[in-house]
């Protein structure tokens, strides 16, 4: 092989070129196809149609094998006429041919098997291309040269050979149309893919116009939830932590050393070549060549494998996000306390998170040493021994690294802690958020949050000074290395020169060791979070599991249904149900008893929600179970009540008649079709109740637990459902019921009563048995009995428009179309560009002065690190006299200098620099904590102070998502990459004056280059940004349906619908990775772009090196080769950081959006305030009264006009959307007047604060919300009042034994919603806090609802007696509570119809008379 001797010979021999250049191709082809062929195989993608493209390909496939095998023909020919060439002339056209025919075999199979683009055939053209222009090169020079011994047909054939192979080759890169029947489109892994059409088609329609949802790709069938998630269930039931990452460790990181070897090799015969003035010019050009090749080649390989590591990740977080909500489907409720909500939101977006991120870096765990120690030989090669001295200092670096990561750790732990208890506080302030409005609470739960918040920001705080060491340490280690390592070097020995060989191949090589130092600890810390994560993970999904088999599902056989429960319960302190009773199959069952006597743990332990512990219990066929406190879906009507079962007209129609809806839908906006908000929030309680009935009734199950759902509507709807419905005669009269209730009436009517007290049964028979056996339930009859026989259902409130009430529950349909309207509003996505606005109001949140500081900080450090490289290049220029160097102690000092003051103080000159590295991060660090305590007490400000529409519009999961995700983002991910875009900005510039000093003509090419840059990245930007938008967008409704999925785990679980439910929440998750796909792949498409334009930059710079290098000074020529093989890493972060800083900052955009949503008015003005006394009388005067819950909506109250005085007792009456709430939530300025006015003791309310309003007025509403915390907290949360208050208050409700009966008492915890208190308890809570406050004004919203008659009995004699110099509104729901009242208000269509006495009202004969008829007061 004459390789590089002579250029204007051949570049190879003649044998070499037929022989070797054939075989590279043909022997990469058919060591690849058995594997390949076996893949095809096994993934089939559907079947793609002949196209014109595939088409072309396998024509030219065919021509290609003809050409090669004519080549062989005429071999034989000249055979025939006894020209006997070698035989390889013979051998090349036969194995070429035949791999032309393998090719296009597999061109026609890849379309069967629905390949859109091939990787591999890519690769095989473009190998055989490279091989064929070394031999049509050397053709030509052999055709210029000898024009007389011309083989013209060979010459020929080749020419068509080469044509064929570089069209082949371009074919390649176009993608096939997509298979048929088959979900996948688009399959984007293929190294050409990330260069074809398919992904610049998305780009250009990015740049165009801001994508939206429709336009992106279905998600690979291998990364759909369904796939992945069964396999990381699978493992982690076999093994806990080894599968988790098992999928991470592979990919080709294994090459980027290999490449590291050979750009140096490079950079070294380059600076060499440039010394040697006697080398032929086309050496140079030659190893500027190679270095470009070499340098596309790890372009491409490198980011092959960040894609296969991007789309692992992604995989993972779905598996993560997919096993928590699976798991959560199945805890039991004792496993559900110790994780909270909060918790298990942030395990599926924080944790999943951090694995995803693992999965990017995972594998320089082996090769970032494996990359330290390939440079480390290559130093050793060239400055010999004196390595040691820098190797000392990395070994030096490493403990101090090892601790740090260890602080880190407990720093995430403690923060992890800390944000879990925020967001948990916050789900439950946006849960009861209408409680905290109308008690006036808003600011003690903000000092809650803020409080963990400040916590939270303490150990960021710690954090960021950790962070800020590190990066140090990161710094100044190879620079520490460099300065040991020269200072040895030309120290130890005089005849040691610092050349410009010696120095710049070592500055590069200590520039490639700076990246695995520099990832090595990112690394580690990031496994270090991955491993808290891990533990969080392992905790959660090792919870306890309901136990399926206990309960014993038989099949329906004739005979009867046996329940035989022996159960204890851990909720407040432990009740032994010791419990015996068998229901006969089609019976009707009653529980009674007083509150918490565990009625509603009776039907739970039939379900198996309860944890048993002996006994057993057998339930015959399905069940159908409707709780005490309604669960509703955001779903339309229809689909809460079909629940996922076969729709069927006529039953459905009989379902909605028999529950009493078709009132209800004539009311609702779209009827049936109407979207029904989050919780409900747009139907009244009992709207919600008879919701929750019908869709128990609609499922047709065999065996049907009612916990109480009678108490929540009006005496005449209750009537009717107990008729049409429950009792002997309604739709499920053959069916088996069990029906907790505290109604007196019905109780005649069953076939079995269950009395209950203490969790044991104390009396069981039918009606008149147990008035026979004269127990303590005769007695229990004989006192309410004569005032409530005929009185309808105890436990009925009105359904009227309670005041979970927005504008649908009522009866006027608004202005717009029936089918525009829509309740909640989905997460948007706002589009173009992030304003400026956004960055300056986070400069604005850190602090000007501080943002200055930290670029004025970066420069510093920068102009350091670039005076220091300069003063190494001049230093190599140095003559050398008698094989020394003058002044080398001068040079060796000043270069430390420079060098250590970018990192720490140095008493000399550059002192002032020297708190550049560690200033700028500090600054940094700090900067970005003031900027995340300010915009998060700003988001929690405007929450709060938003009006209660918004939260009836706004699904809790947005809201959840801006508090858990984006301000996590803000916390932790924006400063850093603040820090390395500044870092990556300042590289850049750097990069480009070195070189611009070594070679001026590269002033013509940096600016076109710079251009394309730019282009390439707003092009990329738009496209990323956008995606970014939509990933976030799609991750609120992934919250949304895990919060209600948890609210209504029971129900799911009773009705056995957990396939679907984990079905919808694959869906969503889907959804939500569809958009995040994309975004990787445009990470790809750009970083392969900027490469090549980078890669471009060295070519130039060698170039222009090569060309002047008869002007140039070595020392100058290894500087700027070693700092252009740099820019192209430099450019790329400082794309990838731009854009990521855009991306990111999307976070404050989202977190700033709801500052600018309307605000309720001012919570306390200091010029109206009324006196501290207001109101002294209590007299309530609504004059011309109107209200309207939406402009665009009518009047749901108008022209109310009623003066009630002082200490009059008030009940209000009417019937469903009467508009009774809606007078209180006037009263409240919940909803603010569309008309006239309310004066209380002569002050307009609607001219003062509204704290000052609101904690004036008490209310006891109809939905018992406690939040988590102690009793006293729930109680008083402004700590004003003295322990003997809060005693007396509990005693005046009736609950002073059952709280004392508590090992904690006062400080008993209350779990999350208090769920740990019965309703009826709860309820009684609420009557505490009433006591407590004893304002002038009292509003009852149908407050006894949920309690036995006993208890409702003692309510009322404590309201009477404590209440008595008081105006009491009451809402009525048990009419005979209302008959001593002073007066009655009758609402009918949002007007006064009928205002008196009741006994007047009475004899009236109106609407009052029939209310009190339908309830058997009459």
């Amino acid at each position: 092989i004459n390789t590089l001797k002579d250029p204007d010979k051949y570049y190879f021999t003649q044998c070499f070129q037929n022989t070797v250049l054939v075989w590279i191709p043909c022997i990469y082809l058919w060591v690849c196809f058995p594997v390949y062929f076996l893949y095809l195989r096994c993934h089939d993608r559907g079947y793609i149609q002949m196209s014109n493209l595939n088409k072309a390909k396998t024509a030219l496939g065919l021509i290609l094998w003809i050409v090669c095998w004519a080549d062989l023909f005429y071999s034989f020919w000249e055979r025939s006429q006894n020209i006997f060439q070698a035989p390889f002339f013979l051998v090349r056209p036969t194995v070429l041919g035949i791999t032309m025919l393998l090719a296009t075999f597999l061109i026609q199979y890849e379309r069967i098997k629905g390949v859109q683009s091939s990787g591999v055939m890519t690769i095989f053209w473009l190998i055989s291309l490279l091989c064929a222009i070394v031999v049509f090169r050397s053709k030509i020079i052999h055709a210029l040269n000898t024009v007389s011994d011309l083989d013209a047909f060979r010459y020929a054939t080749f020419c068509i050979y080469f044509v064929l192979l570089f069209v082949q080759l371009i074919l390649c890169c176009f993608p096939e149309r997509p298979p048929l029947f088959s979900e996948t489109v688009n399959d984007p892994v293929s190294v050409q893919f990330i260069l074809s059409a398919g992904y610049c088609m998305l780009m250009v329609q990015g740049y165009r116009r801001p994508l939206e949802a429709k336009d992106l790709w279905s998600l690979n069938k291998e990364d759909k939830s369904e796939e992945i998630v069964p396999g990381l269930a699978r493992n982690w039931a076999k093994d806990t932590k080894a599968q988790v990452t098992q999928p991470l460790l592979r990919g080709p990181s294994v090459i980027k050393p290999a490449f590291v070897r050979t750009n140096s090799s490079l950079h070294r015969l380059l600076i060499n070549f440039v010394n040697n003035k006697a080398a032929p010019n086309w050496q140079g050009y030659f190893y500027t060549g190679l270095l470009f090749v070499c340098a596309c080649l790890q372009t491409l390989i490198l980011h092959q494998y960040f894609h296969i590591c991007f789309v692992t990740g992604m995989r993972l977080k779905t598996a993560i996000v997919g096993v928590i909500y699976r798991k959560a489907l199945v805890i039991t409720n004792s496993a559900r306390k110790t994780s909270t909500v909060g918790e298990i939101v942030n395990l599926m977006s924080v944790d999943a998170q951090r694995f995803m991120d693992l999965a990017t870096y995972i594998n320089m765990i082996w090769s970032a040493p494996l990359q330290v120690i390939l440079a480390l030989y290559l130093l050793w090669q060239n400055l010999g021994p004196s390595v040691l001295a820098g190797v000392a200092v990395m070994i030096l670096l490493v403990p101090i690294n090892a601790v740090m990561a260890m602080k880190t750790k407990t720093y995430q732990v403690a923060q992890m802690k800390s944000k879990d208890n925020r967001i948990k506080l916050m789900n439950e302030i946006l849960n009861g958020i209408k409680v905290l409005k109308l008690y006036a609470w808003e600011l003690a739960f903000r000092e809650k949050v803020l409080e963990i918040r400040q916590k939270e920001l303490k150990v960021l705080k710690k954090s960021a000074y950790l962070a800020a060491m590190a990066t140090f340490t990161w710094v100044c280690a190879p620079f520490l290395v460099a300065l040991s390592t020269f200072a040895v070097y030309v120290t130890i020995d005089k005849k040691n020169v610092l050349d410009a060989q010696k120095a710049f191949v070592s500055l590069a090589l200590f520039n490639i060791l700076r990246f695995p130092l520099n990832m090595l600890p990112m690394v580690i810390s990031s496994i270090v979070e991955a491993s808290v994560s891990l533990k969080r993970l392992r905790v959660f999904l090792s919870h306890e599991e309901l136990d399926p088999d206990s309960i014993i599902r038989g099949p329906i056989t004739e005979g009867e249904f046996l329940f035989l429960l022996k159960i204890s319960m851990s909720e407040l302190c432990t009740l032994y149900f010791s419990i015996n009773f068998t229901v006969p199959e089609g019976s009707l069952v009653a529980v009674v008893g007083q509150v918490g006597c565990g009625k509603s743990s009776l039907l739970s332990a039939l379900l198996g929600e309860m944890d048993k512990k002996e006994g057993y219990v057998v339930v015959k066929g399905s069940v159908a179970y409707v709780p005490q406190q309604a669960w509703v879906q955001n779903a339309t009507l229809e689909d809460n009540v079909i629940f996922g079962r076969e729709m069927n007209e006529s039953r459905y129609k009989r379902v909605i008649e028999a529950c009493a809806l078709l009132p209800d839908i004539e009311i609702l906006p779209t009827g049936d079709k109407t979207e029904i908000g989050e919780k409900g929030v747009n139907l009244s309680g009992g709207q919600k109740q008879r919701v929750s009935l019908a869709r128990a009734v609609y499922c047709n199950a065999d065996v049907y637990l009612f916990d109480d759902p009678l108490s929540a509507v009006d005496a005449h709807v209750g009537k009717h459902i107990f008729e049409k419905v429950i009792g002997p005669k309604g739709i499920l009269k053959n069916k088996t019921r069990v029906l907790v209730t505290h109604a007196i009436n019905y109780l005649p009517q069953m076939d079995t009563i269950l009395v209950m007290s203490d969790g044991e049964i104390s009396e069981m028979g039918s009606y008149q048995e147990l008035l026979k056996q004269d127990g303590a339930f005769a007695e229990f009859l004989r006192t309410y009995a004569n005032a409530e026989q005929s009185m309808e259902n105890s436990g009925n409130r009105d359904t009227g428009k309670t005041q979970h009430q927005s504008s649908t529950a009522e009866l006027q349909k608004p202005l717009a179309e029936k089918n525009s309207w829509k309740l909640t509003e989905a997460d948007t996505a706002k589009t173009g560009r992030v304003k400026a606005t956004v960055y300056w109001d986070y400069m604005k949140a850190i602090g000007l002065f501080i943002s200055f500081l930290s670029i004025f900080l970066f420069m510093c450090n920068h102009i350091a690190s670039l005076a220091s490289n300069y003063w190494l290049s001049l230093w190599t220029d140095d003559p050398v006299i008698n094989g020394t160097q003058q002044y080398t102690n001068v040079r060796l000092g000043v270069y430390g200098a420079l060098g250590i003051s970018q990192g720490l103080l140095v008493k000399n000159k550059s002192s002032f620099l020297g708190i550049a590295v560690f200033g700028y991060s500090m600054v940094v660090s700090i900067g970005g904590i003031f900027a995340s305590r300010h915009l998060h007490l700003n988001l929690l400000h405007n929450v709060l102070r938003s009006p209660m529409s918004f939260f009836e519009r706004t699904p809790s999961g947005n809201l959840v998502n801006r508090f858990s995700k984006e301000i996590d983002t803000i916390d932790s991910t924006i400063p850093p990459i603040i820090k390395m875009f500044m870092g990556s900005t300042f590289n850049v510039i750097g990069a480009c004056i070195i070189i611009l000093l070594a070679t001026p003509i590269a002033a013509v090419i940096i600016p076109p280059l710079g251009l394309v840059y730019l282009l390439v990245q707003r092009f990329y930007v738009a496209t990323s940004r956008q995606l970014k938008r939509l990933e976030s967008v799609s991750r609120s409704p992934v919250y949304s349906h895990f919060n209600e999925t948890l609210l209504g785990v029971s129900v799911i679980r009773a009705f056995e619908e957990q396939k679907r439910f984990i079905k919808q929440n694959d869906v969503k998750v889907d959804e939500n990775q569809k958009a995040y796909y994309p975004s990787i792949v445009a990470n790809r498409w750009l970083a392969v772009r900027l490469e090549y334009v980078g890669n471009c930059i060295v070519l130039f710079a060698a170039l222009f090196a090569v060309t002047a290098r008869n002007k140039l000074s070595a020392g100058l020529v290894g500087l700027s080769v070693s700092y252009s093989l740099q820019i192209t890493a430099y450019l790329n972060w400082l794309v990838r950081m731009s854009s990521e800083l855009e991306t990111n900052i999307v976070a404050v955009e989202r977190v700033k959006e709801y500052a600018e949503m309307e605000k309720e008015a001012e919570w306390s003005i200091e010029q109206t305030a009324p006196a501290s006394t207001w109101p002294k009388e209590g007299k309530v005067e609504f004059r011309g009264y109107g209200l309207r819950y939406r402009e665009d909506l009518d009047l749901v109250l108008k022209n109310i006009n009623v003066t009630i005085n002082g200490g009059e007792k008030i009940g209000i009456v009417g019937r469903t959307g009467a508009g009774k709430s809606s007078l209180t939530l006037g009263l409240f300025r919940i909803n603010e007047a569309a008309e006239g006015e309310i004066i209380i003791d002569g002050i307009n309310i609607a001219k003062i604060g509204l704290h000052d309003l609101r904690f004036k007025i008490t209310i006891i509403p109809q939905d018992p919300i406690l939040f988590s915390g102690s009793l006293r907290m729930n109680l008083d949360p402004f700590d004003q009042h003295s322990d003997e208050d809060i005693w007396r208050s509990l005693e005046l409700a009736h609950l002073k034994n059952f709280v004392s009966s508590l090992p904690d008492k006062l400080n008993h915890e209350c779990a999350e919603g208090g769920e740990n208190l019965s309703v009826g308890q709860r309820q009684l809570v609420c009557l505490a806090r009433a006591l407590l406050r004893k304002s002038k004004i009292l509003v009852l919203d149908e407050a006894t609802a949920a309690v036995d008659l006993e208890t409702d009995k003692l309510i009322q004699s404590t309201i009477k007696s404590q209440f008595e110099e008081c105006t009491v509104l009451t809402i009525a729901h048990r009419l005979n509570t209302i008959m001593d009242y002073t007066r009655v208000l009758v609402l009918d269509r949002g007007e006064v119809v009928e205002c008196g006495s009741p006994d007047h009202l009475l004899q009236e004969k109106g609407i009052f008379y029939s209310m009190a008829k339908d309830s058997g007061l009459v």
